[in-house]
């Protein structure tokens, strides 16, 4: 495991990242806190781009818990049934739904706790959604984030907790709010698992990872 990266590079790590996208955006697409809980939920052990391809006609027919519950489980099951663990995940949606009407008036929640108490929400998805649609600076730490984080030094760490406990520790308090979309992005499309793109990486002579490519 390499060394934690100090202060002064992940000011300047940062700074780049900043400088190249100011204001990163999450890839699923959503129009409420209900569908981004949904989208997020659903994303797990699936791309971004089959959960929105399932969800574009699931969201035009449902975008409250309302209409999801009268749309019901088996039509939920026919709208997202091209992605992984689609029949359990469809009777996460429904009974989240529920929970949300019969608990929170329709309205989804704004603390962790009561977003973790939802059906098929772990703390990854709950840190999503309090990030992108309630503002605060939560790190949703996925298998982008945490191949990255140990492999530059950027939040060093041996499970996804620890890697967000080390984002919120080092990195400077400017960059938080957008610090987990800069490091998705970048795992994402720059340092990717099997190949790395380090001859076009903006922060490789910070970096720590020792098999660079050329």
């Amino acid at each position: 495991m390499v060394k934690q990266l100090d202060y002064h590079a992940l000011q300047r790590i940062f700074s780049r990242f900043r400088e190249a996208e100011a204001e990163p955006k999450g890839e699923l697409h959503h129009s409420n806190a209900f569908t981004l809980v949904v989208a997020v939920a659903l994303s797990a052990q699936s791309t971004d781009v089959g959960v929105n391809k399932a969800t574009k006609r699931l969201f035009e027919l449902a975008d409250t818990p309302e209409k999801m519950l009268a749309l019901g489980e088996e039509a939920v099951i026919e709208h997202i049934k091209t992605i992984g663990l689609y029949r359990n995940k469809a009777k996460n949606v429904i009974k989240l739904s529920r929970i949300l009407v019969e608990s929170y008036g329709g309205q989804v929640p704004s603390s962790r706790a009561a977003l973790q108490s939802l059906p098929g929400v772990g703390r990854k998805t709950a840190n999503v959604v309090l990030n992108m649609w309630f503002g605060q600076p939560s790190q949703a730490v996925d298998t982008h984030i945490l191949r990255l984080g140990n492999r530059s030094g950027i939040a060093v760490g041996r499970d996804e907790t620890a890697v967000e406990r080390a984002i919120e520790d080092n990195v400077p308090a400017e960059y938080q709010l957008h610090a987990h979309h800069w490091l998705i992005l970048h795992g994402r499309y720059i340092c990717t698992a099997r190949k790395p793109k380090c001859a076009i990486c903006p922060i490789r002579d910070d970096c720590l990872y020792e098999e660079k490519t050329e």
